[in-house]
């Protein structure tokens, strides 16, 4: 694998599948809305939402579990070292289980805090619960799932990650529209849908992985808990969660600051950050391509081939996010106009419209290199250049809010895009020194 050229035709066979699959995202919660909305009442539809967002904010903690993973297996794949190749797999496999079963052990307390920091009327909260206790039990599967798709991102198979999640989210679709619709199991259908999709979707990971079973050397037990390697998994996925978590430290302060403007303002905000997320979406794919191929080269210490990777994948994501730009300029106020049917919502999302124009482009640095630095597994590096980020963000904030109000708030969030970016960008050079060491 490390042998064969490195062309546009590779990163877009590499790319393409991520980008397809993410597109199924949206689609999921649309449906997942949409049923329950056919119960005719406001409390399911409230607590299917606040429901699934605790969930995945719980589950989001373990998101360093895909990013470590790529970046240690890719350099077992650019070394040639199949056994750690294989070993990694059990590793992610034991850490994604082991942290779904505290999850379901700590359910008591963690919803009970949950509901404390986003309060809901009774009847919405008692249907939450009820979706969440179901949910809760396929935590294993969902979070080991993380480590399944980055070890197969690191080796290129995005095809499987694509047939992975289309399984999942196509699942969980048929399964919303005959439990909610068909047997009339309300919020509970919902949850069931999710639980059987997550639990069916972890069984066909490990069977997309199975190549891997077929050598001993995945329950090669002293390479497994070998400390040195173990040592350095955790301090791989310590450093990404901190920058994780400034991160999103970020955006939900960015969602409480935009609060204080009014409602209309927090609505248009909220009708925004999806442009955002869609661009997160069609760039997920050439990162976690620069992720994989910069892992190998890394891995593999060749330094030229490295930096073709890091060119070649940050030249597509400029280039979509240019078209997104383009797109977002074109026909953003015909978006904003399907996403919220009130025209005060309407009316402020187009006054800061052009944020969104900006935003891609602006961004694109530090999206591509995020995917870089985590395929060097130089995670001290990003959680150094988060936190200059997060601090160049706050001041930004204090010195623009209160002139500009939600201006403002916008300019500091781009602030902190382009501090990523630069900081990163300054952090380049010693990617590659270490790469040539």
């Amino acid at each position: 694998m490390t042998d064969t050229p490195l062309t546009h035709r590779r990163i877009l066979r590499t790319a393409v599948p991520i980008v397809l699959a993410n597109a199924t995202v949206p689609i999921l919660g649309a449906v997942d809305t949409g049923v329950v909305g056919q119960l005719g009442e406001a409390a399911p539809i409230g607590a299917v939402g606040i429901g699934a967002i605790i969930l995945t904010a719980m589950y989001w903690v373990f998101g360093f579990l895909r990013m470590g993973t790529v970046g240690l297996t890719s350099q077992a794949v650019g070394a040639g070292d199949r056994a750690e190749v294989s070993a990694l797999l059990t590793r992610v496999l034991m850490i994604g289980l082991a942290g779904g079963l505290a999850v379901i052990a700590l359910q008591g307390p963690l919803f009970w805090g949950a509901f404390r920091v986003s309060p809901a009327s009774d009847e919405v909260e008692g249907l939450a619960r009820s979706y969440m206790q179901i949910r809760i039990w396929s935590a294993p599967a969902a979070i080991a799932i993380f480590g399944l798709t980055g070890w197969l991102i690191a080796q290129e198979r995005t095809r499987a990650v694509m047939v992975l999640q289309l399984w999942m989210n196509g699942l969980n679709i048929v399964l919303d529209l005959w439990f909610v619709l068909g047997l009339g199991w309300g919020v509970e259908g919902v949850a069931w849908a999710t639980f059987l999709a997550e639990v069916s979707g972890f069984a066909l990971g490990l069977w997309l992985c199975r190549a891997a079973f077929r050598v001993p050397d995945w329950r090669d037990w002293a390479r497994v808990f070998e400390r040195a390697k173990l040592v350095t998994m955790m301090q791989v996925n310590r450093d990404i969660l901190i920058r994780s978590l400034l991160l999103e430290a970020i955006f939900v302060s960015f969602l409480f600051l935009g609060s204080d403007f009014g409602d209309v303002t927090l609505a248009a905000n909220q009708v925004l950050l999806q442009f955002l997320h869609i661009t997160a979406y069609a760039m997920d794919g050439f990162a976690f391509t620069a992720e994989a191929l910069v892992g190998q080269a890394y891995g593999a210490r060749a330094v030229k081939r490295l930096r073709r990777a890091a060119l070649l994948t940050s030249a597509w994501g400029l280039g979509i996010n240019v078209v997104l730009a383009l797109f977002f300029a074109a026909f953003g106020g015909m978006i904003v106009d399907l996403m919220a049917d009130v025209p005060e919502v309407q009316a402020e999302a187009r006054v800061f419209l052009p944020y969104m124009v900006v935003m891609p482009v602006a961004g694109v640095a530090a999206w591509m290199l995020d995917g870089i630095f985590i395929g060097a597994t130089r995670g001290a590096d990003m959680r150094n250049m988060m936190a200059v980020s997060f601090v160049a963000y706050v001041l930004a904030a204090l010195a623009l809010v209160p002139a500009f109000e939600n201006h403002g708030l916008w300019l500091a969030l781009l602030v902190s895009f382009v501090a990523r970016g630069v900081t990163l960008g300054l952090r380049y050079p010693a990617l590659e020194r270490a790469a040539a060491a």
